[in-house]
């Protein structure tokens, strides 16, 4: 780690499913020499498709799909990160991305810019991630470099500009002529490894010239000296042109286009060029930190060594020695035997193995710098845990945690099955926090919540893969809420007298509707009628009341209870005594203010190609869905809708069938509103039936 921070890039390699991400992060391996044998995704395209780093790791026993690999290309440190694609994993996707400097975007020649270009497009647009293109599979049969670069700019709005342009195409794909040297490189040896370069063949000698200029001229925007050059008629050198391709890429204003095929190991030595020429290192990106003394106000980090450290969590794994903690350090420096804060916890940490990923084995440092990637061991924390310097109060993602919307029953088949879950609910509540699971003291089943319906089948699964836990699922239950829609006075006394000394307590007030807060507790109490100690006790029967509605048991939500009367007894009051009366009260005073259920109402974002808008609507507005607007961008169209939560079950499996495969959709919470009445007494009649069969 002697080397300073220019030499540092923290790459992500992104790209829709089965345009050769897998492959191209292999080759990159063995170019760099990490890897000494090469092997491909096996089998048709049916399992390269899944992209799955796993199957990688099960051939290979090198951890892609852990958080970085670290790989070295021309004297630069290039750690290379896993950016998990699907809007579900809102948390997962957004930590990757705070990790990441720059990025490579893959695109098929042939498929061009897909559904899953266009979203990981979106997210790196979002986080201001510079990224370069790179159009593989060059070699497949319709392949057409060209009309991919027209797409990135019409669909993606991007400035693309080719800095190479391959030597024949299909199954003559040969080499690729760059732009900037004007030279021929051709991939020579078994595994392409021998770079040959020669003088440009005489029929691509025009168009090599014209597409030259055109990348001159879409350069000369970011350079004075180079624009200066170009009006002069100067020499152009090459060191202008690669600098002013950097500064456009850096700005975002500039995407420069890279062609070749993984597969067939060419194109890729000149790809890590390109990663070292114009992706930035991290002292070129402006990170940020949430001051949680300030209302979450952004606070910018230096690179020095020297200041208090700030760092992210951003990948935990089980390996052999326990938990591995990936780590990202932002500002000052990690070493061993430092103390460090947990901020989400305040708990005060001792590092004790600092590591570096290296290869197949893992070298032991003394320290992390700013912008370097490496890990710790024996930490306990979650995923997304930011560790500062004791006495900093910075964070690096907002805490907010959206709150769960659905919720799934799970039972394992056997008792090895029980532990098996036990252990994998422990890890993945662990590292995604919007992963929650608790038992519910009445069925004793164990319950499952997350973000959505895919969220929770991808841990089921995980669960019967990773940890053999043979499990079954309930059906999905939407997370209810109850409130109540008018004022309501109540006036109750509790009164228990057996042998020695009794219990008696009054409490009287009124209930109202309270939308913007979840609780409020009033006390108008004068004149002592209810003595101070007994205040707390009487908030807690209130509280313990909202937990459970009386109605149909679930949360109770919106509502202000203030208590302006009641009475005590010298001898027969006591805490207990008002935790009951206030728990009487509430049941009496709810029934009287027309309890209402409210179910959850999901911001709904459907992306189409125009002509399924009307079919898409149709499906909405059969869901109970309110349809807010739609807008068209390019050929594809967003239509934007409220629906609510229990309608949107297998909506993914209908959308897929009725827009041939091409729409997708995104949801979040909203708000909760109330059900019609005609849902509210389904919902009642549901809750008896359950209850007479649990009797």
């Amino acid at each position: 780690m002697k080397n300073s921070i220019h030499n540092v890039r923290n790459i992500g390699i992104s790209a829709h499913i089965d345009s050769g991400k897998t492959t191209l992060t292999e080759r990159i391996l063995f170019f760099t020499k990490r890897i000494h044998a090469m092997h491909d995704v096996k089998g048709k395209d049916g399992v390269g498709a899944t992209m799955d780093s796993m199957e990688l790791e099960k051939e290979r026993g090198i951890t892609i799909a852990s958080a970085a690999t670290y790989c070295e290309w021309l004297n630069h440190k290039i750690n290379i990160i896993d950016t998990p694609g699907h809007v579900d994993f809102t948390i997962e996707v957004e930590r990757s991305l705070r990790v990441l400097d720059g990025a490579i975007l893959v695109l098929c020649s042939v498929g061009g810019v897909q559904s899953q270009s266009i979203t990981v497009d979106q997210q790196m647009k979002r986080y201001k991630i510079p990224c370069i293109a790179f159009i593989n599979k060059c070699d497949r049969s319709g392949a057409n470099p060209f009309r991919i670069i027209d797409q990135l700019s019409e669909k993606l709005n991007h400035n693309a500009v080719a800095m190479q342009i391959p030597i024949g195409l299909e199954a003559d794909f040969e080499g690729i002529v760059d732009l900037v040297t004007m030279k021929a490189f051709y991939f020579d040896g078994p595994n392409g490894e021998d770079l040959r370069i020669e003088e440009i063949p005489q029929n691509l000698i025009q168009e090599a010239m014209s597409r030259r200029e055109e990348l001159i001229d879409a350069a000369s925007m970011f350079s004075d000296e180079l624009t200066e050059a170009v009006l002069e008629e100067k020499e152009i050198t090459n060191d202008m042109i690669i600098s002013a391709v950097r500064n456009g890429t850096l700005t975002r204003r500039m995407t420069p286009i890279f062609v070749g095929s993984a597969y067939k190991n060419k194109g890729v030595q000149p790809l890590l060029d390109a990663v070292v020429n114009f992706l930035p290192c991290p002292s070129e990106v402006e990170n940020t930190a949430l001051d949680l003394d300030n209302e979450e106000a952004p606070v910018i980090l230096s690179n020095e060594v020297n200041k208090p450290v700030v760092a992210l969590a951003f990948k935990l794994e089980d390996g052999q020695y326990g938990q591995l903690t990936y780590i990202r350090v932002y500002q000052g420096s990690l070493s061993k035997g430092d103390t460090i804060v947990n901020v989400r916890n305040g708990k005060k940490i001792k590092v004790g193995r600092v590591v570096r990923m290296h290869a197949e084995q893992m070298e032991d440092i003394q320290a992390i710098p700013a912008g370097y990637i490496g890990a710790l061991f024996g930490i306990d924390c979650a995923s997304g845990d930011t560790f500062v310097h004791p006495g900093l109060n910075l964070t690096m993602t907002s805490m907010f945690v959206p709150e769960p919307v659905i919720s799934l029953a799970i039972f394992p088949k056997d008792n090895k099955s029980q532990l098996n879950m036990s252990k994998a609910l422990n890890r993945f509540s662990k590292e995604d926090p919007t992963f929650r699971t608790y038992v519910d003291h009445e069925t004793h089943e164990t319950i499952i919540e997350g973000m959505g319906e895919l969220h929770l089948d991808v841990y089921v699964e995980r669960m019967r893969r990773e940890y053999t836990a043979d499990v079954r699922i309930g059906h999905p239950r939407v997370a209810y809420r109850e409130t109540i829609t008018r004022r309501a006075e109540f006036n109750y006394t509790h009164k228990k007298q057996t042998g020695g000394a009794g219990q008696y307590g009054r409490v009287a007030g009124y209930m109202e509707p309270f939308p913007d807060e979840h609780f409020v507790f009033e006390d108008n109490i004068i004149g002592g009628k209810i003595p101070t100690q007994f205040i707390p006790s009487c908030e807690k029967g209130f509280k313990q009341s909202i937990a459970k509605g009386p109605k149909m048991e679930f949360p109770v939500t919106g509502i202000k209870v203030v208590i302006n009367d009641g009475a005590s007894h010298s001898v027969d009051s006591s805490e207990m005594a008002f935790i009951a009366a206030a728990r009487g009260a509430f049941r009496e005073g709810y029934f009287k203010a027309s309890p209402a259920i409210l179910e959850p109402i999901m911001k709904v974002a459907v992306e189409t190609p125009a002509e399924f808008q009307g079919a898409i609507m149709g499906l909405l507005n059969q869901r109970r869905g309110i349809i807010v607007g739609s807008q068209e961008e390019g050929p594809h169209c967003v239509v934007e809708a409220r629906v609510p939560l229990a309608e949107m079950f297998g909506f993914s499996t209908v959308l897929r069938s009725s827009t041939q495969g091409k729409a997708q959709f995104t949801m979040e919470l909203e708000t909760y509103k109330q059900v019609p009445q005609s849902i509210a007494e389904e919902l009642i009649k549901k809750r008896e039936q359950e209850k007479a069969k649990s009797a």
